[in-house]
């Protein structure tokens, strides 16, 4: 059985990996970065690298399950009114390649890019999809004196669609536009998002 030390060094390891394969990712796409190059970004050697990820495919599983990870905590943290929301939005919108809360918008595209050609990664996308769509939803329609919005189900189902197209929407355009304006952006949604939250009339 491994220490609690050696399990922590190995969790550190595999952390350092994917924010490494995170920045030759954006840089380069999955198939323009090669190993030897992730190593080189990892600052490390390509065989350590191979004793935590099998090969670049794995690497890119284990992305998708990070950002799963990442964004459930933000939907755990969502206890109370719909003016919540807007911070998550901002927040996740950083950009930078490691944030602990954000998808890089040019990783965004890539992982997208790379569903629509391997089965397994599509899998592992639709997935992702399903349980955020679920651990929302529920948030949702949690009553309020439990921190939630108390939709009913159907309409939490229908708004949970439309602020998923919504936020995929807006990576989109912050890769197509990088200097887009964040007050602007913030001001949208400011009177966007209590229309779509507002309780069913």
């Amino acid at each position: 059985m491994k220490s609690a030390t050696s399990q922590a060094r190995a969790r550190e390891q595999r952390t350092r990996i994917l924010c490494a394969a995170r920045r030759c990712f954006i840089r380069h796409g999955f198939h323009g970065a090669s190993m030897a190059e992730l190593a080189r970004e990892a600052q490390m050697s390509p065989g350590l690298i191979y004793r935590y990820f099998d090969n670049k495919h794995h690497l890119v599983l284990a992305i998708i399950a990070q950002q799963l990870q990442r964004v459930r905590e933000d939907i755990g943290q969502l206890h109370g009114g719909a003016e919540l929301l807007l911070p998550v939005f901002m927040d996740a919108l950083g950009g930078a390649p490691c944030r602990p809360d954000g998808m890089n918008p040019s990783l965004f595209l890539e992982l997208s890019a790379e569903a629509s050609r391997d089965l397994a990664v599509a899998a592992a996308v639709r997935a992702s999809d399903r349980t955020l769509r679920q651990e929302f939803t529920r948030w949702l329609t949690r009553p309020r004196e439990q921190g939630g919005l108390a939709l009913p189900a159907e309409r939490a189902g229908r708004v949970m669609l439309m602020i998923q197209c919504l936020w995929e929407g807006m990576v989109v355009r912050r890769s197509r536009e990088p200097d887009l304006d964040a007050a602007q952006l913030k001001a949208g949604l400011e009177l966007l998002l209590p229309l779509l939250l507002q309780p069913a009339p």
